[in-house]
């Protein structure tokens, strides 16, 4: 058994998906291309404008183009995976190949998860203390921040997938998923995953319980601050610096709380539509929201459409 144990996780994993409903998956295949290209298009072209476009040389719009770039690199680490799985007809992945993915998705949302809240303290200062606003966030200011988003998300990861690696895996290999999800990882786990636990219960504190804390604060200050100023003018044009990313956070917050919060059937007949809907609603999550971002802050951003104006223009390099 031992020697099971310590072989076994070299022939990697079977990602179960959507293949238990085929029709599902012929369609899901189609809407998740078509989405990846978008979320491509959509992301690219905002990184694109935050670079050239010097009106964009602000803190938000640096966390944005940040955002954008984690927008990308998180559906990359996961869709193609789906997509090959969908054509293939041998749905297996290698055990480095599922760590690999796993840690890069879990680096992805970590970081998102704390850029979001460094993007709502900008929205508070901006709003709540604009005549320090360029004093507070500078660069050596905004910098860190971003950079700091990233190190806590990849540390997390790192932490988080290591433990995940070194436990044995036996008997049964598929993952009922659409790709290595490190939850559906650790049922496989042949032995104690209490440290595992211990380290993901931590790591939720840090890349969610935080954040979110820190997010609610500085929206009451941010509503309390924007319900003060008298004129109707005055309160519609404080609302719109933060409409764009308040729409963002509740979008990726919102699927992401449901999606682990929500209770599970006991009924036995209704764990393959509860299973379903995990999945559905983990696609939402890993497809939809990033596609949601560019949409969003270039529908509601008047900055934004100016600058992706010019450069479909291409009025800005006459410049």
């Amino acid at each position: 058994m031992e020697k099971d144990n310590q072989t076994s996780p070299v022939m990697g994993f079977i990602l179960l998906g959507l293949s238990d409903h085929p029709k599902l998956e012929k369609l899901f295949f189609v809407l998740i291309l078509s989405m990846y290209l978008v979320i491509l298009l959509g992301n690219g072209v905002l990184i694109l404008v935050t670079v050239i476009d010097s009106h964009l040389y602000t803190p938000m719009y640096f966390f944005l183009g940040n955002l954008s770039f984690l927008d990308i690199c998180y559906t990359t680490s996961s869709v193609p995976l789906f997509l090959d799985l969908v054509l293939t007809p041998h749905k297996t992945i290698s055990f480095s190949a599922c760590a690999v993915q796993m840690g890069l998705s879990f680096a992805m949302a970590g970081t998102e998860c704390v850029l979001l809240s460094m993007m709502a303290f900008d929205r508070y200062v901006a709003i709540c203390s604009p005549l320090r606003y360029p004093a507070i966030m500078s660069r050596a200011a905004y910098v860190p921040m971003a950079a700091g988003s990233w190190a806590i998300g990849g540390a997390a990861s790192l932490v988080n997938t290591s433990l995940a690696i070194q436990l044995p895996f036996c008997g049964d290999n598929v993952i009922n998923h659409f790709t290595c999800e490190i939850l559906a990882v650790l049922k496989l786990a042949c032995a104690d995953i209490f440290i595992n636990v211990i380290s993901m219960t931590v790591s939720s504190v840090i890349l969610l319980g935080i954040p979110v804390l820190f997010i609610s604060l500085s929206y009451v200050f941010i509503i309390v601050t924007i319900l003060r100023i008298p004129s109707a003018e005055g309160k519609k044009k404080a609302f719109s610096t933060c409409s764009a990313h308040f729409t963002v956070m509740v979008v990726f917050y919102g699927t992401l709380f449901f999606m682990y919060a929500k209770p599970k059937s006991k009924d036995p007949l209704g764990a393959d539509k509860t299973d379903l809907s995990d999945k559905l609603i983990s696609l939402f999550y890993g497809v939809v929201t990033p596609m949601l971002n560019p949409i969003i802050y270039s529908l509601r951003n008047k900055d934004v459409k100016a600058a992706v104006r010019c450069l479909v223009t291409q009025s800005c390099f006459s410049q």
